[in-house]
């Protein structure tokens, strides 16, 4: 097979009790990138089986494994993989064998023409259980609902990101599940391709029904992070304006009741309701403020990254 690229390709494929597919992982990989240069980028999550030892055992050279201090999640994996990662491709899958390393040539062909900057799968005859379906849909159609990427599959963890984009992904919480999004919105252009997807080979899956409602909130940030991550005053200001202006009306009105109409005010709800918009009104307008000086802060401080390593090895052995 002739490659298509002769660029470096970095594959980062976090890892959490996968002892029993890392090995079949590894050689379906070298079966698919016969000529391709590459490095396979391994992330333990804090493993409770034999993974870390497993993939050290192999002695491969191609392989480069990063041991995190504790479990800190998928995304956060992924953020300490594609940081290390070197080459000029960034590719992510998960290390379950669902994915299917015999696709990567084919979205890489998208990618070598420049006109794309990241290169998403779409599952084909998806091998999962409705408990994984389900969460997966919901955000599906979240996504194409509230923003303008019309994304058929974001859960697919067969990815093909240009350096670029990749270096700049913000991953943290559990956005992995929204990196299609969080790439569009640093100016990614996205292709979608359809890939092959397979029944889990060993292990139990990680997801559950309580996926769905992390979908939800962290919907709900990405959609203030895509409007107001950079002006929050816009949005708590205009409201907490909008609240004070609404309950000033209503004081002015029980006002005009009281002296001009003669009428008792003080056993009226409408007062709690105007003084009550009022402070809601002050309080958001001044959350507001307090946030515009954390978002100043944020971006003077030190990039600092929310993971720690413990060890990386390459071939089994300790760099």
């Amino acid at each position: 097979m002739t490659p298509i690229t002769t660029e470096l390709l970095s594959i980062v494929i976090p890892l959490y009790n996968e002892a029993d597919n890392v090995v079949l992982l590894t050689q379906k990989i070298h079966e698919s990138l016969v000529g391709y240069r590459y490095e396979i980028i391994y992330v333990d999550d804090f493993s409770q089986d034999a993974t870390r030892r497993t993939v050290n055992k192999m002695g491969d050279q191609k392989v480069h494994l990063i041991e995190l201090k504790k479990n800190y999640g998928q995304s956060l994996a992924l953020a300490a993989g594609i940081d290390y990662a070197s080459g000029d491709f960034v590719i992510t899958m998960d290390g379950d064998l669902q994915n299917d390393p015999s696709d990567i040539p084919q979205m890489l062909s998208y990618m070598v023409s420049g006109e794309y900057d990241v290169v998403t799968g779409i599952r084909q005859k998806r091998k999962d259980s409705f408990v994984k379906t389900i969460p997966s849909k919901i955000a599906n159609f979240l996504v194409r609902r509230v923003t303008k990427l019309d994304i058929k599959d974001n859960g697919c963890a067969l990815k093909v990101f240009s350096k670029d984009i990749a270096k700049e992904l913000n991953l943290y919480g559990e956005m992995h599940r929204f990196i299609n999004l969080l790439a569009y919105l640093e100016g990614a252009q996205i292709k979608q391709v359809p890939v092959k997807h397979h029944a889990r080979n060993a292990g139990v899956s990680k997801y559950g029904l309580e996926r769905v409602f992390k979908v939800v909130a962290d919907m709900m940030l990405l959609l203030f992070i895509r409007k107001y991550f950079q002006r929050p005053i816009h949005l708590f200001g205009i409201f907490g304006f909008l609240l004070i202006l609404l309950g000033v009306f209503i004081n002015i009105y029980l006002l005009f009741v009281k002296f001009y109409l003669g009428q008792d005010i003080g056993n009226r709800p409408l007062l709690i309701f105007g003084l009550m918009f009022i402070l809601a009104g002050i309080q958001l307008f001044t959350i507001g403020i307090v946030m515009e000086l954390l978002i100043r802060t944020y971006y003077e401080s030190q990039n600092k990254r929310p993971y720690r390593i413990k060890k990386v090895t390459v071939g089994g052995l300790a760099t």
